[in-house]
Order: C-alpha cells, then sequence, then structure tokens
C-alpha cells in the first residue's frame, strides 16, 4: 500500500472562510493576489495553494520570464491567467513549496518531483509537485488531487444504455476494459468510477499506477519506480501472484506490460487499464504495434471505452437559440441512425440548444465543469471473429458501427440536444 505525503499543510478554518468569501473567480484570485505579496511566505503560499483549491482548479503553473514569473490555473483543461510574482518573491515561495515536497533546494538545473498534502477542513488534498529548469530559472507546477473529484458510475455522463453495458461488464470474472483517449480526457476517472462501484469486501483488488491519483479504501495501491526497477510489466507479474480479483493497470506502455495483462485477463482476473488511441477502434491496432497477435487481444477483450472531456455550459448564463437549416442538415446526417432506432429525437426548426456566453461565475467563458463523451466497442463473438482476420482500423470501426457503436461525436451530439454542453465545444473535441 502506498504511504501517504508526510508533509502536511493546514490552514485554519476562518482563513478557509475568508478565502471563500472573496475568491469567487480568476479576477478575484488575481485581485487578492497583489493584496497578499504584502504578507510573509508563509501567507503567500497558503493564499496561492487554498485559493486554487477554491476555485476548483487542478494545477496550479508557476512560469519564469525574463523580469517575472507568470501564475496560471487550470480550470475545466484550460488554463488562464491568474497573476505575478516578482523574482523575489517567486524564489522564497519555490523554496517553501520545494521543502513541503520533499525536493532539493540546491539543486535547480535538473527536473524534480515530489508531493504533499493539503487539510482544507476535513478534506485532504495530495498535491503532486514538478520542477522543470528553463531558460529564465525553474518553473514549477503543482497538480491538486481533490478526492471529492472522483466520481462514480452515475456522475461520469454515461447514457443510460452505455451504463448498462459498463455495469453488465464489470460484473464478469475475468477479461480486459480498457479505457483510451489522450492525456486528460478522464480515462482514470472512469477506471476509478468503476473500481468505487465494485469494491466489496469479498473481492480483492490491486492497482499499479504512475502516480496514484486517488486513493481508495479497501484497494491495494502500488505505485511504480522506475529508477528501483519496479516498472508495470515487473509490478503486474509479481501482482497476478497476489490471487487478485480485480486488477488496474494505470497505463499499458510496452509489449511486456500487455502480454501480461491480456494473459491475466484469459485467466481468471477481470483487468482495468489505459492506453492513448485516438479512437475504440484504434485499440487493436496499437496492442498490435506492441508486439501482440489478434488471436490473444481478441479473446481477452470484454470492452473498449474511448472518451473526450468536453466543458458543460455554464447553468448562470447560457443562451437558447434555434438550429439554422445547415445545422439541423449536420444533424440529422450524423444522428441517422439512432434517429431510427429510436435513441434521439429528429432535430428540427424549433430544436434549440445552448450557446456559451459568460458571467462571472464561469470567469467569462461561459462554460462551468465538464462532462465524457463516449463510445463503446463490445467485443461479442461476432466482433472477436472479425478482430482475428486481422481487419483494418477503417473496417473495425465499421463493423461496430454496423452493430450499433455510437460513435463520440454521436454521444456528443445528444449530450448538445440535451443542453448539457455546446455544439461548438463537442465539433472541438471530436469531429475529425
Amino acid at each position: 500500500m502506498q504511504e501517504k505525503p508526510k508533509t502536511q499543510l493546514q490552514v485554519e478554518a476562518k482563513i478557509l472562510n475568508e478565502l471563500t468569501a472573496t475568491v469567487n473567480s480568476v479576477v478575484s484570485f488575481k485581485a487578492e493576489l497583489l493584496k497578499s505579496q504584502a504578507l510573509d511566505t508563509t501567507s503567500l503560499v497558503s493564499f496561492l495553494l487554498f485559493g486554487a483549491f477554491i476555485l476548483d482548479a487542478s494545477d496550479l503553473h508557476f512560469e519564469t520570464e525574463a523580469e517575472q514569473v507568470k501564475i496560471r490555473l487550470r480550470l475545466d483543461g484550460a488554463l488562464f491567467e491568474s497573476g505575478f510574482l516578482n523574482k523575489e518573491e517567486y524564489l522564497s515561495v519555490l523554496n517553501r513549496l520545494k521543502l513541503f515536497a520533499g525536493m532539493k533546494l540546491n539543486i535547480t538545473q535538473k527536473p524534480q518531483d515530489g508531493r504533499f498534502a493539503l487539510l482544507a477542513d476535513t478534506t485532504e488534498i495530495e498535491v503532486r509537485a514538478s520542477t522543470l529548469p528553463s531558460e529564465f530559472g525553474e518553473t514549477f507546477v503543482l497538480r491538486l488531487l481533490n478526492p471529492k473529484k472522483l466520481l462514480d458510475l452515475n456522475n461520469l455522463g454515461l447514457r443510460k444504455d452505455l451504463a448498462a453495458i459498463l455495469r453488465q461488464e464489470i460484473q464478469k470474472p475475468n477479461g480486459m476494459i480498457i479505457s483510451t483517449g489522450p492525456t486528460g480526457s478522464g480515462k482514470t476517472t472512469t477506471l476509478y468510477g468503476v473500481l468505487k462501484e465494485i469494491n466489496k469486501p469479498e473481492i480483492k483488488i490491486i492497482t499499479i499506477e504512475d502516480p496514484i491519483e486517488y486513493r481508495l479504501d479497501g484497494v491495494s495501491q502500488s505505485q511504480i519506480d522506475e529508477t528501483r526497477g519496479y516498472s508495470f510489466a515487473s509490478g503486474l507479474a509479481t501482482i497476478v501472484r497476489q490471487d487478485p480479483d480485480v486488477i488496474l493497470v494505470g497505463e499499458i506502455r510496452d509489449e511486456k506490460t500487455a502480454k501480461i495483462a491480456l494473459q491475466a485477463a484469459l485467466t481468471g482476473h477481470l483487468v482495468l487499464t489505459t492506453l492513448h488511441t485516438n479512437d475504440a477502434a484504434g485499440t487493436i491496432a496499437r496492442l498490435q504495434a506492441l508486439g501482440e497477435k489478434p488471436e490473444n487481444i481478441a479473446p481477452a477483450l470484454n470492452l473498449i471505452i474511448a472518451q473526450r472531456l468536453v466543458r458543460k455550459i455554464c447553468p448562470h448564463c447560457s443562451q437558447k437559440k434555434q438550429l439554422s437549416a445547415e445545422e439541423i442538415k449536420f444533424f440529422k446526417e450524423q444522428l441517422k441512425d439512432l434517429i431510427n432506432q429510436g435513441l434521439c429525437g429528429e432535430p428540427n426548426r424549433q430544436t434549440q440548444i445552448l450557446q456559451a456566453k459568460g458571467c462571472q461565475k464561469c470567469n467569462q467563458i461561459g462554460y462551468k465543469g465538464r462532462i465524457g463523451v463516449y463510445e463503446f466497442l463490445l467485443i461479442n463473438d461476432e466482433m472477436e471473429n472479425f478482430i482475428i482476420k486481422n481487419s483494418s482500423i477503417a473496417d473495425l470501426k465499421k463493423q461496430a458501427i454496423q452493430k450499433g457503436m455510437t460513435t463520440m461525436l454521436q454521444d456528443g451530439l445528444i449530450k448538445v440536444l440535451d443542453k448539457n454542453t455546446s455544439l461548438e465545444e463537442v465539433l472541438k473535441e471530436t469531429y475529425v
């Protein structure tokens, strides 16, 4: 079991309440930062960390420039310029944060990684820290891992039919479920949602990750350490000898890890893992590129989930608009099969969707929060035989769609019609 961070930074409830009352947007964060710069280093560090937490930022960036240091916050996947520090202030803040993270102060020309924890009232947030030498000094990035962001399957944005498929597949005693997509597409969050669903006293779950992003009681979590020879492959080989029912492999990166994971899926284990591909069908080609044969891949797979995250329309400032004739034609072309199956309504000139506007509560961008868009490639006997024939990605995708697979674009368009997000946002993330 991975140890928790040893260093913990706590803030008084009174100060946290005061910050919550004053910091409610990037604009107010920027204004309060100017006031905090007159305070001591401890107070400034507390403001930066807990201000980022209050705004629900996933990352806090310190980017060194020639004359100053820019601060940026990542909110809902987008970066926002949030103020500046002078070089002297930044050095004090940097050294304090390095101490918290267990980094060496005298090493400035090599990257370093570390971690510590924040205690905000009763919520413990793990913070991952990373330094990188740059032209004008060390850049510093903090990732805030808030356990309250750990979602269950009901809050991932899955349509009812997809949620039913996933719940059916995770009840199987063996096989592999792969979540695919680029970095930051919510793959790990989806798999942790699965773990929350199946985590019971009678089931043994072991994970191997890099890094451990969320902590779950009752789950044995292990973090790889390449410097000590503990890789995904070596760790997974050990895990299968620990008699687990469910194994989560943070990512399949090489041939050896792929081989052991597929073998585990065939020998009585439910294996959850991630892979970097553009869509569900591309997963097969990616596993083949890692050295596996179709006849080994097909029988091991239960389900492939491809996904992206799109921003949700801000409920406070969204504006309704009617579809144009061109947009109606696009929706009908893309959703034709789903309309025929009765899975969604047919858009017309009276159909309204939402568009982003912007207000203080969403930092003037029109979006607040994110939701997943998905495509599920279910591997049944027919799809297994199709994969073994070594078909192309295009043929495999065409076959899957013919058998009822909804693409990410289609799922996104349904969410537009349901007024969860905007058409622009879905096209940006899914339309190729």
